[in-house]
């Protein structure tokens, strides 16, 4: 079949880094990604199904990857020769419509469960994502970047049983566009819940976002779903962003250099100093940080207050940054990478995936798909995800159905 397929390839990778830093689409075209005839995966065992793709989205860490940016940390947990996709919607092959929960988890690598009806994030060993399973699936983090899966950057791909969230059949205006922000708006309300799990105690909370791409976006609607009675203050570069942070249930969004007084301004503290060295004397009581770069992770130090929680969405891969804020202000710097089995405030267990599948329905979160390519229009689609915020748009997807 005809995919788009990475190798591994150190000049490939290095070009992209270069040329990336100039051009997206340029990078794409003499970086590690190809559309390519690739060999179909064999299907590693009975409890794998064929999901034949109707859409995949293009995340970050897609992007960091094909822009040659991608951590070093992760060469250990992936399998080359791969096909990206994990932001996926598709059918299998008696027809049920799937969403992918793209972790290959416990189950999938038949690995005895960290604990009963665990969900494929689930535990604290990451042990079993290191190794070839009985089954022969190669070590990999999640489907998308496994060479034994395939993924959804190809007309079909295998999936275990453990990694499918069935959509009902008798829910006809369900669009594949809100469908395939599922998989992302997990990882958004995954974040949300843990900053709202550490803002307890005030009447009003203030949890601060910085970035609307869709990952900020979909923190701030599982904020406002999860955490109603929270002051939610988002800050973003584009106008666009700006208004959809508002729309999926912000009370304040500002330009990113504003967050600073904006987020001052609901909590009644002062300023000290000013520019990279200031800081709040209080802050708010917790901060998303959806973007993911050394910048906005001092802005998160300067915006929270001492005590407060800074949860990591964003990829920030190898960052330069004073931590002294982080020491004397006593914060939490949390990561929030996926998903799993979730606790809600009123004690009731979950699953993100359920939660994210309520949620792009409340919203009509088929709004933020922008665009649809054909894989063999990859370069473009590349380009147009990785300006996004400029280009006034959200979420770029691939359809493998479509011709160029």
């Amino acid at each position: 079949m005809r995919a788009l397929q990475v190798r591994r390839s150190v000049g490939r990778f290095g070009a992209a880094r270069i040329v990336g830093a100039v051009s997206p689409a340029g990078a794409t075209r003499v970086g590690p990604l190809e559309h390519r005839t690739i060999d179909d995966p064999e299907r590693p065992g009975d409890e794998w199904h064929r999901v034949t793709t109707r859409l995949s989205g293009i995340c970050g860490s897609d992007l960091s990857m094909v822009g040659g940016h991608a951590s070093t940390y992760f060469e250990d947990w992936v399998s080359f020769p791969f096909v990206p996709g994990h932001e996926v919607v598709g059918d299998l092959d008696d027809g049920t419509r799937v969403v992918l929960e793209p972790v290959l988890g416990h189950a999938a690598r038949g690995v005895a469960l960290p604990f009963e009806g665990a969900r494929p994030a689930d535990g604290d060993d990451h042990a079993h994502l290191a190794i070839t399973s009985p089954d022969g699936i190669e070590p990999a983090i999640q489907t998308g970047f496994c060479c034994s899966t395939g993924g959804g950057w190809a007309p079909w791909f295998w999936a275990h049983e453990s990694q499918l969230h069935r959509l009902d059949a008798t829910v006809e205006d369900f669009p594949d566009e809100r469908a395939v922000l599922i998989e992302p708006f997990a990882g958004g309300i995954h974040a949300a819940l843990l900053a709202a799990g550490s803002a307890t105690g005030p009447s009003t909370p203030v949890v601060a976002v910085i970035g609307a791409g869709t990952m900020g976006l979909a923190a701030i609607a599982g904020l406002r779903r999860h955490a109603p009675g929270t002051r939610i203050v988002v800050g973003a570069r584009y106008a666009h962003q700006r208004a959809l942070a508002l729309s999926m249930g912000a009370d304040v969004a500002v330009a990113d250099a504003e967050i600073d007084r904006a987020v001052r301004r609901e909590v009644g503290c002062h300023m000290i100093g000013g520019g990279r060295s200031g800081a709040l004397t209080s802050g708010a009581h917790a901060t998303i940080d959806a973007v993911g770069s050394g910048a906005s992770i001092a802005t998160g130090l300067r915006i929270t207050r001492p005590g407060g929680r800074l949860v990591l969405l964003g990829m920030p891969s190898e960052v330069t940054i004073d931590l002294t804020g982080l020491w004397h202000r006593e914060i939490e710097l949390k990561g929030a990478y996926t998903y799993g089995t979730e606790t809600l405030a009123d004690g009731s267990v979950t699953d993100t995936f359920t939660l994210a599948t309520q949620t792009v329905e409340a919203v009509g979160a088929e709004r933020l798909v922008s665009a649809v390519y054909p894989l063999a229009d990859h370069a473009d689609a590349i380009a147009h995800a990785a300006n996004a915020g400029r280009r006034g748009a959200v979420k770029i997807a691939f359809d493998p159905r479509t011709a160029p």
